[in-house]
């Protein structure tokens, strides 16, 4: 990062941002790595255990478009801290009256949603204050939060086995207190934040098919990286016998793959581009993961080609939001929760297909081939789209930022 890079915006405010979202994701995604030992406490079947891990994602994807709304509303600091609030009560209450059943399991996932909502309030709180150079960086860093789910990976299942899942919800409080005190002490709102918005505003950014195409593309980098994040502790466990704990550290590996290369990969797409770069990880993503569904005999082979299908994506998720706030700066706010609501749709789509597909075919290929294919369809719709976005709103004479 170059010394300009630090003295643009407000360093504070990035690294809480990152702090908020990282620990923000962390308990988003918890119920991925307890899933196989809260699957056996409550009996569940495959496709259960997948609507439940999946269901967060779900939860947090419509969130995110709300979130979007009080950001753009009031601020957000203030969004965040509301959210903060609400995640540290519903883990709290899980820890002292337990989850019993699975209605109760995919209640609780309904309340993490809004520690997956985060998205959608630390990408603009960090954002706004850097310009259009620095914003591929700018968001990468605060959005690298998603290495919470390498966290969650490593030490939920350890954790429970030592000290029983539920205790775990109780555990995840004490770090998330922490994180709300630095927030609240370090986080500022620009200066130069945009207006609100009415409502019909909101609509007329909808009508902009560009916010389509964003949030397509975010759906398939996104929502592979959040949909494979949960499903892999299961994948691992039905296609190659791994107990809990081990499923858990592939997971994680796979996991720091994706967030490692998130804000890598803003800063790639700040040097060649973010369309470029979208079309590398899509190439990328599609081919590791077609070979994959071929059910490889070895779990350390599935496991390299996986890691390098995260690669891609956590590339692709900072790509994205290199090339989001070029297009909507104004609304960027609302933009971010709009994106992040189809990328978590998208997560939620994989990772409750990928049960679904085992509960009734017996394995995961078919899966795994159908979201390799979105990869291509990605693809070619960019594409389709880039040398329009090059010559209007990504033109040189336009912003300073490569498109």
């Amino acid at each position: 990062m170059s010394k300009d890079f630090w003295k643009a915006g407000h360093t504070p405010t990035l690294l809480v941002s990152f702090l908020y979202f990282d620990l923000s994701f962390m308990v988003w995604y918890i119920l991925g790595p307890l899933a196989i030992q809260i699957a056996e406490a409550l009996q569940l079947s495959a496709q259960q255990r997948g609507l439940m891990v999946a269901t967060p994602i779900l939860a947090g994807a419509f969130l995110r478009f709300g979130m979007g709304l009080v950001v753009d509303r009031f601020s957000p600091k203030f969004a965040g801290v509301l959210g903060q609030v609400v995640v540290m009560l519903a883990l709290g209450f899980a820890w002292l009256h337990g989850i019993h059943s699975l209605a109760q399991a995919l209640l609780l996932g309904l309340f993490l949603g809004v520690a997956g909502a985060a998205f959608a309030v630390s990408l603009p709180l960090a954002s706004q204050w850097y310009p259009p150079e620095h914003q591929g960086k700018a968001m990468g860093i605060a959005g690298a939060g998603n290495s919470g789910t390498v966290f969650a990976a490593l030490l939920a299942p350890t954790l429970a086995a030592t000290f029983g899942w539920e205790n775990v919800f109780g555990m995840a409080v004490l770090p998330l207190g922490v994180a709300f005190v630095l927030f609240c002490l370090f986080a500022k709102n620009a200066p130069q934040r945009p207006r609100p918005k009415a409502l019909a505003d909101y609509l007329r950014v909808l009508g902009a098919k560009d916010s389509w195409w964003f949030m397509f593309f975010y759906c398939v980098t996104f929502g592979g990286f959040a949909g494979l994040a949960s499903a892999l502790p299961g994948y691992f466990y039905d296609q190659y016998g791994l107990d809990a704990v081990t499923a858990g550290y592939y997971t994680a590996a796979c996991v720091f793959a994706g967030s490692l290369m998130r804000p890598l990969g803003g800063a790639l797409a700040d040097r060649i581009g973010g369309i470029r770069t979208l079309l590398m990880v899509y190439t990328i993503a599609a081919l590791l993961i077609c070979a994959v569904g071929f059910n490889l005999p070895q779990a350390g082979l599935a496991l390299t080609l996986f890691v390098g299908a995260m690669l891609a994506l956590g590339s692709g998720n900072g790509a994205v939001f290199q090339l989001v706030p070029q297009r909507f700066r104004k609304e960027i706010g609302v933009m971010t929760g709009l994106i992040g609501m189809a990328g978590g749709i998208g997560g939620f789509l994989l990772a409750a297909g990928l049960g679904l597909v085992k509960q009734h075919t017996g394995n995961y290929q078919l899966g795994l081939w159908l979201f390799a294919s979105l990869g291509v369809v990605a693809w070619v719709g960019l594409h389709g789209v880039k040398l329009r976005w090059r010559t209007t709103w990504g033109a040189s004479n336009v912003t300073a930022a490569r498109v």
